[in-house]
C-alpha cells in the first residue's frame, strides 16, 4: 500500500496540527524518502502539498523544524528499517543538494552565452539589412521542394510597381533564351540542389545577375541588378559574342561557296581563305599555304592585281590556273580593302567548255539545215542575208554567187519578182511592205504562196530573239493533191457507208463519233445536229437507250471504245430494244487507235431460232411423255402378267386338271407369248431405271460359257421354229471375268433374239467370246438381210423398231438396252452391217483382271476374221 504526506495548517505553525500527515506503507523506502524531504531545508517549502512515500499503513503527522522531525522518527515505530539505510539516505541527499546547486550555476552560464549570442545575431541581421539595401536585389527562399516561395529585397527590379511574385514569371520580364535558361536552372537547383549563377536579359535590355544555391535545406534565388561599368562591360561582351556568331556564321557560309575566296594583308600576305581556295591549292590549313608559298594564281597575274590594288583600282580577269592538279579557266575579281585586299575566283572552266560545244552544235545545225528539204533562209537585223541552206537555192534556182554576196531581204523579193517565181499581186509595194513587218513583230505568222508554175508554198516567218527573221519554204504541192485525193476517197466511202442497211459508226481515240452511215442515224433515231456535233460515245448511248435499255451491252461497247488503249478489244453482244427487234453489235478496233461498231438487224433469224428452240423443247417434253407413259404402263401391265403366267403354269402342270393335247398346247403358247411379253416390260423397266439412274450393277465372277449356255436356252424354241443353227466359238480356257451376270446374260438374249428375228429359214448364227489384253469381247453374227445405212444411225434409239421385210415384231428396245447394260460396264457397242451382208454385233467389256488358262494356253486369242466384214 502506498502511502501520502499531506501537510496540515501553513508552513511555520507549530502542534501538531500544524505539521506533516504521512500515511506510510510497508516499504522500507518509506524513511529515506521522507528523510531527504525533511532534510531539504527551506527546499522543503517548495514542495508540494501533497507527497506520495512507500510507507507503513499508518498516518504520521510531522512538525514544522527539523529537530521535531528527528526526534520523531527516532521514536517512531519502523518495524522494517534500518539505520544504516536511513545513514544512505542522508549522504544521498546532501551529494543531490549539491548538484542541484551546480547545475543552477551551469544554467546561469549557459543564460549569459544565449543572450550575448542573441545580441550578435541582431547585430548579423542588421549588417544583413544594410547589406541588401545598399544594392537593387531579389532574394527568393523555398523550404523543401514543394515548400511556398518567401521574398525579401526590392521588388521593383523586375519591374515598377509590380509586385514581388512577379519575379518567378520569368517569361514576362526577361528575353525568351534567357528565361528558359533560368527556369531550367531553377528546376535543377530544386530537384536535385545543383547551384548555378548567369546573365540575364530584360525585355527593357537591363542585365540581371541571376544566382541559385542551397543554404540550411533552403533552395535560394539572387535575382541582383547589373549597373554602371559592369552592365557596359556585359553589354561588350554581348556584342562581342554577337560578332563571333556572326563572325562564325560568316566564315562557316563561306566556306561551304565553291568558289575560292581569301583575303590578303597590306603586304600581300594570306591572313584568310576558304576550304575551296585551300582545296585549290592542296593546302591543309591558312598556315600551311603561308609556309609553303602556296598560290592559285601565278605570278604575272598577282602583280598586276598588286599594282591596280595600289592604285584603288578592282582587278578582274579571266585567267588560266591550275586548281587541285587540273588546269582550269578562272574569272578573278580581286578588290582593295582598308588593310589589304579580297577576291574570288569563279571556275568557268565549263562555261568556256559549253560555249566551244555550242559553237560546235551551231556549225552542226547549219550542216544540218543544209540537208533539210525544207528551204531556210536567215537574215539578221540589218535584214541582210546570213545564212541559206541548199534547198533555198534550189526552191528558186539563185546563183550561189548572188547569195555569197549577202543580199537584203528587200533585193531578194525584187529579184525573185523579176523572175516572176512570186505569186502575183495587184499592189507589190504594199505586199512587200507586209511582208518585211515580220522585223517589227515578235510572234510567227504563217502564209501561202500560190506561185505562177503552179505550186504552193507554205511559208513561215518566224522572228530570231537578237533580230532578223528565218524564212522557213515547204512546197506543199504533192500534199495539197494527196489531201485533195483523200477528200474524194472519204466522200466515196460515205457514201458507200451510207448504201449499207448495216448501221456503221466510228469513234475516235477520244470517245467522239468521227463516221457514221444513215442506217445508223435511222436505226437508232438519232438527229442531223447531234451526229453533227461530233459527239462522245457517252452522248450517244444516252440517247439509244430509249430504244434498247439493257446496261450490259452498253457498259461493254463504252469500254471497247473510251476503255485504255491496251485493254480495247473486240466484242460481240446481242440488244433487244422495246419494239422487239433484234440488233447484233460488233466492237472492233481500228489500227489508229479508233474503234467500230456495226450494228445488224437480226430479228428474223431470231424469230426462227426461237421457233425452232421452242419447237425442239416440245419434242423433248413429247418423249418424256412418253416415257413417263410406257414406264407408267409397264408397271400397271406386269402385275397382270405375272398373274396370266401364273395360271399358265398352273394349267400345264395339271394341278387343276388333265389336259388333252391341244389345251396342252395352248398353255405352252400363253407361257410363251406371256414370257416374251414380261421381257419387254422388264426391258421397258430397266431403261426406266436407266434413266433414273437407280440401276445399279452386282459385280460378280462370271463365267463367259455358261453365260451364253444360259443366253442361249432362252431362244430354244426359237431357233428350233425358224429351223437356225448356231454356231459357238468360245475358246475351253476363256475363264471369267467380273460384271452383273444378269445383265450380261440379257445383253446376250437380246443379241440372239435379234439376230433370229432377221435371219432366214436354214441360216446360220455365230456366237464369238475373246479375251484380249485388258478387254472381254463378245461378238453375235447373222447372215440376214443387213441394215441400210439410213437405219443403222437410229438403230440403237428406243422404240425405233425397223421390219426391213422379215416377220420379226418388237418394240424397239432390244439394240438400245444392250448398249445402256455395255455403257454401264464401262464398255462399248460396235454395229456393222450392210444391205445383204448381215449384221455383226461387237460388244467389248473392260476386264478388270486376267484369268490363267488351265491348260497353260493363253486366252485371249485373236478374234477370227469374218466373212464379208
Amino acid at each position: 500500500m502506498r502511502g501520502r504526506v499531506r501537510r496540515r495548517g501553513r508552513p511555520g505553525t507549530t502542534g501538531v496540527t500544524a505539521g506533516w500527515r504521512v500515511a506510510a506503507t510497508r516499504s522500507p523506502l518509506a524513511t529515506a524518502s521522507l528523510a531527504t524531504t525533511l532534510l531539504a531545508g527551506s527546499s522543503l517549502r517548495a514542495l508540494s502539498n501533497e507527497i506520495t512515500i512507500p510507507f507503513t499503513d499508518r498516518t504520521l503527522v510531522l512538525p514544522d523544524d527539523p529537530g521535531g522531525v528527528l526526534s520523531l522518527l527516532a521514536s517512531f515505530d519502523l518495524h522494517n528499517a534500518y539505520f544504516g539505510l536511513f545513514l544512505g539516505l542522508v549522504a544521498f541527499s546532501a551529494t543531490t543538494a549539491v548538484m542541484l546547486v551546480r547545475e543552477q550555476r551551469r544554467s546561469s552560464r549557459r543564460e549569459r552565452g544565449l543572450r550575448a549570442e542573441i545580441a550578435r545575431l541582431r547585430g548579423t541581421d542588421d549588417l544583413a539589412t544594410l547589406l541588401m539595401g545598399s544594392e537593387r536585389q531579389l532574394l527568393v527562399s523555398w523550404h523543401g521542394r514543394d515548400g511556398e516561395p518567401r521574398f525579401e529585397g526590392d521588388p521593383t527590379i523586375v519591374g515598377e510597381g509590380s509586385p514581388a511574385q512577379r519575379a518567378l514569371a520569368f517569361g514576362a520580364w526577361l528575353l525568351p533564351a534567357d528565361a528558359a535558361a533560368v527556369d531550367a536552372s531553377l528546376e535543377r537547383l530544386k530537384q536535385r540542389g545543383e547551384a548555378f549563377r548567369l546573365t540575364a536579359r530584360t525585355t527593357t535590355d537591363r542585365f540581371i545577375d541571376v544566382e541559385g544555391r542551397t543554404i540550411g535545406g533552403r533552395a535560394l534565388l539572387r535575382l541582383r541588378d547589373v549597373t554602371g561599368d559592369r552592365a557596359e562591360l556585359l553589354l561588350g561582351r554581348s556584342e562581342l559574342a554577337s560578332a563571333r556568331g556572326d563572325f562564325r556564321a560568316m566564315t562557316t557560309l563561306l566556306d561551304a561557296v565553291a568558289h575560292p575566296l581569301w583575303i590578303r594583308d597590306g603586304e600581300d600576305v594570306l591572313v584568310w581563305a576558304n576550304q575551296a581556295y585551300l582545296r585549290a591549292v592542296e593546302a591543309a590549313d591558312i598556315a600551311d599555304a603561308t609556309a609553303r608559298s602556296l598560290e592559285l594564281l601565278d605570278r604575272p597575274t598577282r602583280e598586276e592585281a598588286d599594282r591596280l590594288r595600289r592604285t584603288g583600282a578592282t582587278f578582274a580577269a579571266r585567267v588560266p590556273a591550275v586548281v587541285a592538279g587540273q588546269r582550269s579557266v578562272l574569272d578573278v575579281v580581286e578588290r582593295p580593302t582598308g588593310s589589304g585586299s579580297a577576291g574570288i575566283a569563279v571556275d568557268v572552266s565549263e562555261l568556256e567548255a559549253v560555249r566551244v560545244d555550242l559553237q560546235r552544235q551551231m556549225d552542226a545545225q547549219l550542216r544540218t539545215l543544209d540537208q533539210l528539204p525544207t528551204a531556210v533562209a536567215i537574215f539578221d537585223g540589218g535584214q541582210t542575208l546570213i545564212f541559206s541552206n541548199a534547198a533555198y537555192q534550189q526552191l528558186w534556182g539563185l546563183d550561189p554567187a548572188f547569195l555569197a554576196s549577202r543580199p537584203t531581204d528587200s533585193e531578194m523579193l525584187d529579184r525573185l519578182r523579176a523572175g516572176r517565181k512570186l505569186p502575183e499581186q495587184a499592189d507589190f509595194r504594199a505586199w512587200k511592205a507586209d511582208i518585211l513587218s515580220g522585223y517589227h513583230t515578235v510572234e510567227s505568222t504563217e502564209t501561202w504562196w500560190h506561185l505562177p508554175d503552179r505550186r504552193t508554198l507554205r511559208v513561215v516567218i518566224n522572228p530570231n530573239p537578237k533580230g532578223g527573221v528565218t524564212y522557213l519554204f515547204d512546197d506543199v504541192s504533192e500534199r495539197v493533191q494527196l489531201e485533195s485525193q483523200v477528200h474524194a476517197l472519204t466522200r466515196v466511202q460515205s457514201e458507200t457507208l451510207d448504201t449499207l442497211k448495216e448501221g456503221v459508226a466510228v469513234f475516235g481515240s477520244d470517245g467522239r463519233l468521227k463516221l457514221h452511215n444513215r442506217a445508223f442515224s435511222d436505226m437508232w433515231e438519232l438527229s442531223a445536229d447531234l451526229t453533227a456535233q461530233h459527239p462522245h460515245i457517252d452522248a450517244i448511248i444516252d440517247a439509244c437507250r430509249r430504244l434498247a435499255p439493257q446496261d450490259e451491252p452498253w457498259v461493254d461497247l463504252r469500254g471497247a471504245v473510251a476503255g485504255l488503249a491496251d485493254l480495247r478489244m473486240g466484242m460481240d453482244c446481242r440488244m433487244d430494244r422495246r419494239d422487239g427487234s433484234v440488233l447484233e453489235c460488233a466492237a472492233q478496233p481500228l489500227p489508229d487507235g479508233a474503234t467500230l461498231l456495226t450494228f445488224i438487224d437480226v430479228t428474223a433469224s431470231v424469230s426462227v431460232a426461237r421457233a425452232l428452240t421452242e419447237r425442239n423443247d416440245a419434242l423433248e417434253r413429247a418423249s418424256r411423255l412418253r416415257d413417263e407413259f410406257v414406264h407408267h404402263v409397264s408397271y400397271e401391265l406386269r402385275s397382270p402378267l405375272t398373274n396370266v403366267i401364273g395360271f399358265a403354269q398352273l394349267l400345264g402342270d395339271e394341278t387343276v386338271g388333265t389336259l388333252n393335247l391341244r389345251q396342252r398346247d395352248y398353255a405352252d403358247h400363253i407361257l410363251r407369248s406371256s414370257g416374251a411379253l414380261l421381257a419387254i416390260l422388264n426391258d421397258i423397266l430397266d431403261l426406266a431405271s436407266i434413266d433414273t439412274g437407280s440401276l445399279e450393277l452386282t459385280p460378280e465372277e462370271v463365267d463367259i460359257r455358261s453365260t451364253i449356255d444360259a443366253a442361249m436356252r432362252g431362244i430354244e424354241d426359237r431357233l428350233a421354229e425358224a429351223s437356225l443353227t448356231v454356231d459357238i466359238d468360245v475358246p475351253d480356257d476363256i475363264g471369267s471375268f467380273v460384271a452383273d451376270g444378269k445383265r450380261i446374260r440379257q445383253i446376250l438374249f437380246n443379241l440372239l433374239s435379234n439376230a433370229v428375228g432377221f435371219s432366214s429359214s436354214g441360216q446360220s448364227i455365230r456366237i464369238l467370246a475373246r479375251k484380249r489384253e485388258d478387254e472381254v469381247i463378245f461378238q453375235v453374227r447373222d447372215e440376214g438381210r443387213g441394215i441400210p445405212p439410213e437405219v443403222k444411225a437410229r438403230i440403237f434409239e428406243r422404240f425405233e423398231s425397223h421390219t426391213l421385210g422379215t416377220r420379226h415384231r418388237g418394240v424397239g428396245l432390244g439394240l438400245s438396252i444392250v448398249r445402256s447394260f455395255v455403257e454401264l460396264h464401262g464398255g462399248r457397242i460396235d454395229l456393222t452391217s450392210a444391205p445383204g451382208m448381215g449384221t455383226t454385233v461387237t460388244c467389248i467389256f473392260p476386264n478388270s483382271r486376267d484369268e490363267s488358262p488351265s491348260d497353260g494356253r493363253s486366252a485371249q486369242n485373236a478374234l477370227p476374221p469374218l466373212a464379208a466384214e
